[in-house]
């Protein structure tokens, strides 16, 4: 119950770091933790104490597998956010060449 907790707290703390600052790329190391606290709670549900990987090898005794489904929706989600991340990042390099500034505050027309 202590990790679903820990899970929580990160994901607050990159919502902190999301809505305090105004520097594009605090904002995206704050989108980064609360991704990875995603990434820990899915993983978290799919776990099962004492069980084994979902491989059958032909002994009869094993009844309790790890449910595979969860880690596979993990590493869908790690692609799709690092595709993300690149895309924000190259977004705040092309505002900085612009306006030579990461402050969102400081960036006032954005009419391309």
């Amino acid at each position: 119950m202590i990790v679903y907790i820990l899970c929580f707290i990160l994901f607050q703390v990159g919502l902190f770091g999301i809505l305090t600052s105004r520097n594009i790329i605090k904002i995206v190391i704050g989108l980064s933790f609360m991704e990875f606290s995603v990434y820990l709670f899915l993983v978290l549900i799919g776990y099962i104490e004492n069980a084994s990987a979902p491989i059958l090898t032909g002994n009869p005794a094993q009844t309790n597998f790890v449910d595979p489904l969860p880690q596979a929706m993990v590493l869908t989600a790690i692609v799709i956010g690092l595709a993300t991340k690149g895309m924000l990042l190259t977004m705040a390099i092309r505002i900085y060449k612009k306006f030579g500034t990461f402050d969102i505050r400081k960036v006032t027309s954005l009419k391309g």
